[in-house]
């Protein structure tokens, strides 16, 4: 029951056939099985959500239904929840820290009927590719083998919607963080249109968006997410989210396989997108190789400008907190404090500059519709490590395919392409004009139609 997916659950709570309490139920029973192992979770509200499964399960009775309503949604510890804590993973916060707001995804679930019943886990700042953090004392880890990392940042969120922690998982994403868990958990993970989903604290780039199992979950959860909400002056006028009809034939689509920098894609996740690629072409359409885009100056440059945000953050503690920080997160940004204002504002022009290169790959001579990729050039890699290289001075070697759609406010999709011959999920990223989100999901979609029979979720105890 716990692993039942959103729209199954929405037909038996109409039917009568389950009960928000019995399916609520379930989901914390799973969690404590399973939390022992991945330590997804920062924090469980039991009783709230069983009250709250409670008096979803009347207006069901009542014909009162809201639209997500008795869904279980995890939020991750980045998302503003008045009262609940708000240390952003990193043991450098305040221990009593605590969020004053709503923030505007929140807002919209709750409004929905969804039952948020916990809070999820993520490295310190949400810097991180894995779920290593100086919060919590062990990092996530990832259902299908324990030994390794979920991604992140969000690490927890992955873990648990892998693990059958109820249907519904909140993430955010500067550059792969739903994307890159997704990928290497065999989940959907969706990058919406930046704007798409209103949301606070903003920054270039960063966006919340879902975590699911399915891509019509995916959508179900973004129709309620991309409410408007004014606190967000980036938010985009209401539009058409749900996927729309879609017919390959004659639909042109990029296939990319070097980004330009980064890690070389390993064989097994070369093998595994081409495979998409050919079921895509074979099925009607146009698909042509797309060069990568993105320069090693243009990564590096955003590099040294998020080094220096993160410095400025880091060195205004109080020196005892400071030294709490993940010492990887500290030597990371240790060599801004040398910068100088012409090497930052270069760093981030290198923004606007990736952003132009996106769209112009996707409308030169002949545009393409929709660009696959890797979601990352290897599957998960062990829980302790900080990122694939583990090293501070290379940290974004494994981000070049997913970086560019945050820069670019693209919507972009991550979803299962296959599985190595360890049995770890390989993620295929569906890239999309800017706006269209309905489109992706409609590929996404139709790739779930196309691609092999999936394996068994890792749900066991």
């Amino acid at each position: 029951m716990a692993g039942l997916d959103a729209a199954v659950l929405l037909a038996a709570y109409r039917s009568g056939e389950l009960s928000p309490v019995e399916v609520m139920q379930a989901v914390l029973a799973q969690a404590e099985r399973r939390e022992g192992e991945l330590h997804a979770l920062c924090a469980v509200y039991a009783e709230g959500a069983l009250d709250a499964a409670r008096a979803s399960e009347a207006r069901w009775r009542a014909g009162t239904a809201l639209p997500l309503d008795g869904l279980p949604v995890t939020l991750k510890e980045n998302i503003a929840v008045p009262g609940a804590a708000y240390r952003l993973g990193t043991a450098a916060t305040l221990s009593d820290a605590v969020a004053d707001f709503e923030a505007p995804p929140a807002a919209r679930l709750r409004e929905a009927g969804a039952i948020a019943w916990a809070r999820t886990t993520m490295p310190d700042y949400g810097m991180l590719s894995s779920g290593l953090s100086s919060l919590y004392p062990e990092p996530a880890r990832n259902p299908w083998d324990a030994r390794m990392t979920p991604g992140g940042s969000s690490a927890g969120a992955a873990a648990a919607a892998a693990a059958g922690y109820g249907p519904l998982h909140l993430g955010t994403d500067i550059g792969g963080s739903i994307r890159l868990p997704a990928g290497w958990c065999g989940l959907v993970g969706f990058k919406p249109s930046h704007g798409r989903v209103p949301i606070k604290p903003g920054y270039a780039g960063r966006v919340a968006g879902p975590l699911t199992r399915t891509v019509a979950d995916a959508a179900l959860m973004l129709a309620v997410l991309s409410q408007p909400d004014a606190r967000d002056p980036t938010q985009l006028p209401p539009g058409q989210v749900l996927p729309r009809p879609i017919d390959l034939r004659g639909l042109r689509i990029g296939l990319m396989l070097d980004a330009g920098w980064g890690d070389a894609v390993q064989p097994e996740v070369e093998a595994a997108v081409r495979a998409a690629a050919l079921a895509f072409e074979q099925a009607g359409a146009v698909v042509e190789p797309l060069a990568g885009f993105t320069t090693r100056e243009m990564a590096n440059g955003i590099d040294r400008f998020w080094r220096m945000r993160s410095w400025l953050d880091i060195s205004a503690l109080p020196p005892e907190r400071r030294a709490k920080v993940l010492p990887y997160i500290l030597d990371w940004v240790a060599s801004a404090a040398g910068y100088d204002g012409a090497t930052v504002f270069h760093g981030y022009s290198q923004m606007q500059a990736l952003r132009e290169a996106a769209n112009a790959a996707m409308d030169g001579p002949q545009p393409f519709d929709f660009v696959l990729s890797p979601v990352s050039p290897m599957p998960a890699y062990p829980a302790h490590q900080a990122s694939p290289l583990h090293d501070p001075s290379r940290p974004f070697e494994h981000i070049a395919f997913t970086l560019p759609f945050n820069m670019s406010e693209q919507p972009a999709l991550a979803i299962n392409a296959g599985y190595t011959s360890a049995g770890l999920p390989i993620g295929l990223q569906i890239s999309g004009r800017r706006f269209d989100d309905a489109g992706v999901l409609a590929l996404g979609a139709l790739w779930e139609q196309l691609r092999p029979a999936q394996r068994a979720w890792p749900f066991r105890a």
